[in-house]
């Protein structure tokens, strides 16, 4: 489909990943390649025609970005849109030069006030103009309401994250929304007539900054998608046991996979 986005998981697990260092249960131990989990992004591969232009929109910058990156040969990123600024969703910032080189320019990368000021501070070299010398060079834009960049409407979806205000992001019939533990009411209603929702669900237990597989079957059922994706998935959820116990049109995402959504 010409009109579709591909989005692509580059990792869909916590914020120790799956295996976790030191731990040896089942599903660390799973020879199931669905059950390793880097740490949790997305690309968004837009279609080639114009206005979008094949460009790719990546969605957080993990630790494992280098090697999620060479794994799925994501040959580009034009822009990056960051939910929040922990470790596990930045950490990877500084293999954005890469694609600096590739571009030949500075790359926009867009968040709430709180994420941005965190992630320049914590990588303040990447603010230094870009000059070819090999150091990741980005653009730092606050977004606070719906604005284009590669050729589509990004919209932000305010997310509570424990009692922390980070973002999802909408484009096209797409909905992003990891690390969430609520939906306030406003930004549900910039959640209507989704293809596929992708929504945060760590484990089966309650968990105090996270929807866990309850709570995001609840948003799930409330905001009505064509189709719903988990991810951000602990060690406590194995893939297979979980497929088998989701209702029609929700799974689990893994690693790798690729979901093509209309624009």
């Amino acid at each position: 489909m010409s009109d579709s986005l591909e989005l692509v998981f580059l990792g869909t697990g916590t914020s120790h990943g799956v295996p976790m260092i030191g731990c040896d249960c089942e599903v660390c131990m799973s020879d199931d390649p669905r059950d390793r989990r880097f740490r949790t992004s997305v690309a968004i591969a837009l279609p080639e025609a114009a206005p979008t232009d094949g460009r790719v929109i990546l969605i957080d910058v993990s630790p494992e970005f280098r090697l999620a990156a060479i794994a799925n040969r994501l040959h580009r990123v034009d822009a990056i849109l960051l939910t929040h600024a922990h470790a596990d969703h930045i950490i990877g910032m500084d293999d954005i030069r890469r694609y600096n080189d590739i571009a030949g320019n500075a790359i926009d990368c867009f968040g709430n006030a709180r994420t941005i000021a965190t992630t320049r501070r914590v990588f303040a070299y990447t603010s230094r103009p870009y000059n070819g010398d090999s150091w990741p060079c980005v653009n730092y834009q606050v977004i606070d309401a719906p604005r284009e960049t590669c050729g589509v409407k990004v919209t932000p979806i305010p997310l509570l994250h424990g009692r922390e205000e980070i973002l999802g992001f909408r484009i096209g019939g797409l909905a992003y929304c990891t690390d969430c533990s609520a939906i306030p009411p406003a930004s549900r209603a910039l959640l209507e007539d989704l293809d596929l929702l992708v929504v945060d669900s760590v484990r089966y237990k309650p968990h105090p900054t996270h929807f866990n597989v309850a709570g995001a079957l609840e948003a799930i059922a409330e905001i009505r998608p064509r189709q719903a994706l988990l991810t951000h998935i602990a060690h406590e959820i194995r893939h297979a046991t979980i497929l088998s116990e989701l209702p029609d049109g929700v799974a689990p995402a893994y690693d790798g996979l690729r979901v093509k959504v209309p624009l």
